[in-house]
């Protein structure tokens, strides 16, 4: 088979999973831009509904605004709950949709919240948005560590059916959930320090601890954390191929992170007038670049040409969260 028909052979048979959105969480978001996922061959995404900066109420606003347009438009889109969902969707030709919450503060400290969230279609919530929230700790603050609340949040996640993710979070903070957690954990959008010494990259301790739970680590698309000012494809290959050899082959997958392109300058902006959120230092002045969705099939060939077996491209451009889907959701 020619690695053309190999590369195509796993856009058509394997779903293509991007674990995280990099668009704005508001309710005037233009969602006619999902069509770029759909056109790159992505099956499934993680839809950003809400992060730690902006107030409670407004991540339940856009969640209810972004539900309706996607359950209003079932041709293309699919708002699902199950792996097999997901498969069902991928066979329609629709994108099959969940929601995440990036950082605990959308719980207004009311663990009941959770399940609140998980009703409406969110399957992973992440601990802390760079700074420490009531849960625990961020990867640009005084890391505290998980709190007694983010103990009960961990512990109702794991009995809803929820991935419980530590990207943007604090070392200690996610070296505690993973050693108290009793399910896999992931890093949905996060880069091997070691190829990239950002802040908000993680440690190959932190790597490892994840493997350990059974969990996976996303590759991230965005210039600041791939280093060198990169988002092509072979720089995307390289943090690939990195996880694979020291995490293992069932541990690694793809969080692109990517936002839309009207937005990127308001992106910019927001960062720059929030250093408390982006320390100047992490995040000089400078415009965000992104791999796009349509770099997919290009990063699948790349690693196959690199000589990595069929079967870990498989795992890593889907397979790996689909085995969690199974596995957690619920």
């Amino acid at each position: 088979m020619s690695l053309h028909a190999k590369v195509q052979s796993i856009l058509d048979s394997e779903v293509i999973w991007d674990a995280h959105s990099g668009f704005m969480p508001d309710a005037a978001a233009d969602l006619n831009n999902l069509q770029i996922w759909r056109d790159a061959g992505v099956d499934y995404l993680s839809i950003d509904v809400g992060f730690d900066l902006l107030p409670w109420e407004k991540t339940v606003a856009t969640l209810a605004c972004f539900r309706r347009w996607i359950l209003a438009r079932p041709a293309d889109y699919a708002l699902v709950a199950s792996a097999d969902e997901i498969l069902a969707a991928k066979a329609q030709g629709k994108l099959a949709v969940t929601f995440d919450i990036e950082g605990m503060n959308a719980l207004n400290g009311r663990v009941e919240m959770v399940e609140f969230y998980h009703r409406l279609g969110v399957r992973q919530m992440l601990f802390a948005y760079n700074r420490n929230n009531l849960a625990g700790g961020g990867c640009h603050d005084d890391d505290t560590g998980l709190t007694a609340f983010g103990r009960q949040v961990i512990a109702e996640m794991n009995r809803l059916g929820l991935f419980v993710d530590v990207s943007h979070t604090g070392y200690r903070t996610t070296m505690d959930a993973m050693e108290y957690t009793d399910r896999p954990v992931i890093f949905s959008h996060s880069n091997p320090k070691a190829l990239c010494a950002h802040g908000r990259n993680i440690t190959d301790e932190q790597i490892k601890a994840c493997a350990r739970t059974g969990g996976i680590v996303g590759v991230v698309g965005l210039n600041r954390f791939l280093g060198g000012e990169r988002t092509d494809s072979e720089r995307l290959a390289d943090h690939v191929e990195y996880l694979v050899d020291l995490a293992g082959p069932r541990h690694v997958g793809i969080g692109l992170d990517y936002a839309f392109p009207v937005e990127i300058d308001g992106i910019d902006d927001m960062i720059a007038s929030n250093p408390h959120y982006w320390p100047k230092s992490e995040y000089p002045a400078g415009k965000l670049t992104y791999s796009m969705p349509s770099q997919m099939a290009e990063l699948i060939e790349i690693l196959l040409r690199r000589g990595q077996p069929e079967q870990t491209v498989r795992y890593v451009m889907g397979g790996n969260f689909m085995r969690l889907a199974r596995e957690i959701w619920r």
